[in-house]
């Protein structure tokens, strides 16, 4: 199957007392595979500026939007699917009280990890660990296959 162009989405990787955001946005409980959240980036709008939008509408937070840590791309050659993420490190705005909301219905569920959490959880990319508790600068993780 020919593959499309691919598809641009932005990442936040979002630390509050060095736990990690992680969302599910599959219907019910239908996958057990979490990430971080964000979304397609829409043209016009900044990465930075796109990242922050997404992270509202999922997660109801506003963050501020930092250094990209990693570069991911995955791809489904049967579906001709193909997405490079774009991973920022983000920080939370405002007081220490952290609320969770997902006001456009698109996660299901949170969980705040620390790493070793992160090490027992289905997740992708393979290589997020290191490039969220690393001071290194960002990394690049190599086309990997999607998992459903």
């Amino acid at each position: 199957m020919t593959a499309a162009r691919p598809r641009l989405a932005v990442r936040a990787a979002i630390l509050h007392r060095e736990r990690l955001l992680l969302v599910n946005a599959y219907p019910g409980t239908r996958s057990d595979l979490w990430c971080l959240p964000g979304g397609g980036v829409e043209p016009g709008a900044s990465l930075p500026d796109n990242l922050s939008r997404e992270v509202l509408e999922e997660t109801g937070l506003v963050v501020l939007i930092g250094a990209p840590i990693l570069i991911n791309e995955f791809h489904d050659p049967a579906r001709g699917y193909h997405q490079i993420e774009l991973i920022f490190r983000a920080v939370l705005t405002g007081d220490d009280a952290v609320s969770l909301a997902d006001p456009e219905g698109i996660v299901n569920r949170f969980r705040w990890v620390t790493q070793d959490e992160l090490a027992g959880l289905r997740h992708k990319p393979d290589s997020l660990a290191r490039a969220v508790w690393s001071d290194r600068a960002a990394m690049y993780d190599p086309l990997e296959r999607i998992v459903p």
